[in-house]
């Protein structure tokens, strides 16, 4: 194996112009062999969750990063040799053995020129863009070079190449990630009093944790004689509820839902939201969901409430396009949008994200079900692309899903509306004069009152809680 054989895949650019992301999961280790496209690990970026193709055949040789870390685009991940050869002996290469975040790049294992890759296509968007990667800071103390045994000793087992010779910190630093060292700074912890319990001695957030957590109070002793009695236990101040011993906990905001509140605070200061409410009887609405749910053309399909909500929303929007559009502020224009791309808002376990689905307007009722059964499976899986979430031009959050009965929805950053359904609940409602039990909904429409006026809006609206008080005007008004 010779250096010349191993070829060092960076982090990409797997959306439009995103600086860095964060390794969730390795699919391969060192020794492994790969294949030109096979999935080598996933990772998230401030949009969603991506799975990366290695571009090369061969033996995985070294994996630079451990899961949990955000490297920046452009960064060395793995290394592969492409020489055909053998896997490496464990002994040249630990399988897994991590590295720490902060690790500097090994200066005795050059990167090889690549003439030849240079000239391959990219196989992810940005691919092969960077032409530098990011240095990263050395770690602070003095570095004394010595035989590689006596190194392993000293840093219990971190060697850097095969070169012979290892580099050891004097002072070494404690083993942890950037978000640990963040908590431990944050908590007033010194790294070096707390005890490792991850592999290979790294810190982790639970030690931290621990550590910060105040001592236990000694036993008391019992007095050789009488003193005066203690105020009673009752008199005491309640505790204050504490997680795992700390007063606090502090999230790192990151990836999704880093966006998220930056595309939030954009959307709310920029556009002037106006939001409307309509309370509406959507008994036949309920009715019709059930007739659907039976009707051979939609079977295997997602057939709920939100499926003909959507199509309301679509048939008003017909009726009323000038709703469809978005703000260009460069130009001082109102751009009309001539197709709708449905976004629909969708809670994951890494957050709020918003896909859409493209042309929705001209898909059927059989379609458009097809499509939401997509997305929806898609975003619980956090397979969503970035592409899936780009484009949008209005967009429905069912709030109603968990029990609320409305809410002031705020604009998907570009788009003109958004739609908030809450829930459906048994109401008593005066139906044909008698009051009887309906299925009644809160909608709430939010727009931007640049591009829609109140009389605009509230025809939308309308027109949407028509529909779902009676359904059959989504044959006579499409």
């Amino acid at each position: 194996m010779t250096e010349a054989s191993v070829r060092e895949f960076k982090m990409p650019d797997v959306g439009e112009g995103l600086t860095e992301a964060e390794i969730l999961k390795w699919y391969v280790q060192p020794g492994d062999t790969v294949s030109d496209g096979q999935v080598v690990c996933e990772v998230e970026t401030a949009k969603a969750a991506v799975e990366l193709p290695i571009p090369y055949d061969g033996v995985v040789r070294a994996l630079h990063f451990p899961e949990g870390t955000t490297v920046d685009v452009g960064t060395s991940i793995i290394a592969v040799d492409v020489s055909g050869g053998a896997a490496p002996a464990p002994a040249e290469q630990p399988k897994a053995e991590p590295v720490a975040a902060v690790q500097e790049p090994k200066a005795e294992e050059p990167k090889a020129e690549e003439p030849k890759a240079q000239a391959r296509q990219p196989v992810l968007v940005g691919y092969g863009v960077a032409t530098t990667s990011t240095k990263r800071r050395p770690r602070k103390g003095a570095v004394t070079t010595v035989p590689a045994p006596a190194a392993a000793q000293a840093i219990q087992g971190e060697m850097n190449g095969h070169t012979g010779q290892a580099t050891v910190v004097e002072k070494s630093r404690p083993l942890a990630k950037p978000p640990v060292r963040k908590l431990a700074k944050d908590l007033g912890v010194d790294l070096a009093t707390v005890t490792p319990s991850g592999p290979d001695g790294i810190i982790t957030r639970e030690d931290v944790h621990a550590a910060a957590a105040p001592a236990k109070p000694a036993e008391p002793v019992a007095p050789a004689a009488p003193v005066a009695p203690a105020a009673p236990a009752q008199a005491a101040p309640a505790p204050v509820v504490t997680y795992d011993g700390a007063r606090e906990t502090r999230v790192p905001v990151k990836g999704v839902r880093k966006m998220t509140a930056q595309a939030m605070v954009n959307s709310a200061f920029t556009a002037p939201h106006v939001t409307e409410f309509v309370t509406v009887d959507v008994t036949r609405t309920m009715k019709l969901v059930e007739e659907l749910k039976q009707d051979k053309d939609m079977q295997g399909l997602r057939v709920n409430p939100l499926l003909l909500i959507a199509k309301a929303l679509l048939v008003a929007i017909k009726r009323n396009p000038e709703v469809n559009a978005s703000w260009d502020e460069a130009n001082q224009e109102i751009v009309l949008k001539h197709y709708v791309n449905l976004g629909i808002a969708a809670a994951t376990p890494r957050g709020l994200i918003v896909p859409n689905i493209k042309d929705a307007h001209d898909k059927t009722l059989p379609q458009l079900a097809e499509a939401l059964g997509e997305l929806v499976s898609t975003a619980r899986e956090g397979k969503t692309s970035p592409a899936a979430m780009q484009g949008g031009t209005v967009t429905i959050t069912n709030v109603g899903v968990f029990g609320v009965d409305t809410g002031t929805p705020i604009l998907n950053t570009g788009e003109s509306a958004i739609l908030a359904v809450g829930a459906i609940k048994l109401q008593p409602w005066v139906h044909k004069g008698k009051v009887k039990p309906r299925q009644v909904t809160t909608l709430a429409l939010s727009f931007d009152h640049r591009l829609v006026d109140g009389e605009l809006g509230s025809k939308v609206l309308a027109d949407v809680a028509a529909i779902l008080e009676q359904p059959k005007r989504l044959i006579t008004w499409a």
